[in-house]
């Protein structure tokens, strides 16, 4: 009966979102206004494959920018550089093979790209998964905070020293609104004794938040830059792993932002002429996001940081 009802309930919606959405004004949040230009700048963009990585991407190309498509699927990588080009045919797209699942890959990735690339002044770390079945990457972490923070901690870590050779440069995380629900499980971060999906999707966004802050403040005096930004909830494939999100997402589409809209902040952080010296604060349609008392507390945010470099093998002063 409860089941019945929930069903009728959706029907409803469902109904009345589609009859008055052509009435419906829903809020696309703020464009990025720079104009700034960004030839001879090297970009590198991590997810760029689909949804707001792609349109970072393509955004970035249009401003000049050489931008490294770092993707875990070349082929659909190939896939959203070519129509990249085709949108744009002065585009210098590169597609890379990377996942942030595997620390193999990455070191790898880093090794090549060091080797080849000899600049590197916009790094955004955008690829992320959300709300999957539990599984662990390669390295035995719990996926989403294998992926999103661990995965990304350990790029950063190989690349510093070519963005500090690259100086200025920034680097722009992509976290989540849902960091205010989050927080960082010390005594199970890979939800071996209990897991929920959304919950262990909440501690990755609140530790891209804290590493941001802790980075920026380790990177004080480099003329290298770090800052999270919110997207806003953006209408993607991200949600393929929840059945109910991809319901719900598509009952309430009119409500979100497209992958352009959600792109809008990522590039605003990496081009914006007035935070060229802004560091360690988060962003939500291009101006500045509150944060939760858990993403402020740089107790939380050293603390993490050791785990992350204990967790990896890593020593990072």
């Amino acid at each position: 009966m409860i089941l019945l009802l929930i069903i009728a309930g959706i029907g409803v919606v469902t109904l009345l979102v589609v009859l008055f959405a052509p009435h419906i004004r829903y809020a696309a949040g703020r464009k990025c206004k720079s104009t700034a230009r960004l030839d001879g700048k090297t970009v590198l963009i991590t997810g760029a494959n689909t949804g707001i990585g792609k349109e970072t991407a393509l955004d970035l190309a249009m401003r000049g920018a050489q931008v490294i498509m770092a993707c875990r699927d070349v082929e659909k990588g190939e896939e959203a550089a070519a129509s990249i080009r085709a949108a744009y045919s002065k585009a210098q797209v590169e597609v890379r093979e990377l996942d942030l699942a595997d620390s193999c890959s990455i070191r790898a990735f880093a090794q090549k790209f060091l080797r080849e690339v000899d600049r590197l002044h916009i790094l955004i770390n955008n690829a992320g998964v959300m709300m999957c079945p539990y599984m662990k990457t390669i390295d035995g972490f719990e996926m989403h905070i294998g992926v999103n923070h661990l995965g990304h901690f350990l790029l950063t870590y190989l690349l510093i020293g070519l963005l500090k050779r690259s100086a200025p440069a920034r680097i722009v995380v992509v976290s989540s609104l849902a960091h205010n629900f989050g927080w960082i499980r010390f005594h199970d971060l890979h939800s071996q004794g209990s897991y929920n999906s959304g919950l262990a999707y909440c501690q990755s966004k609140l530790a891209n938040v804290l590493f941001a802050r802790e980075l920026s403040r380790r990177l004080k005096g480099t003329n290298v830059t770090v800052n999270s930004v919110h997207p806003g909830t953006v209408n993607s494939d991200l949600t393929r792993h929840s059945t109910l999100m991809m319901i719900l997402f598509t009952v309430f589409s009119t409500f979100l932002k497209t992958p352009k809209e959600g792109a809008q902040t990522s590039v605003y952080c990496a081009v914006a002429e007035e935070l060229q010296s802004v560091s360690g604060q988060h962003f939500s349609d291009c101006t500045p996001a509150f944060v939760a008392p858990q993403g402020r507390s740089v107790e939380t945010a050293r603390r993490l940081w050791d785990a992350s470099c204990e967790q990896l093998g890593l020593e990072w002063d």
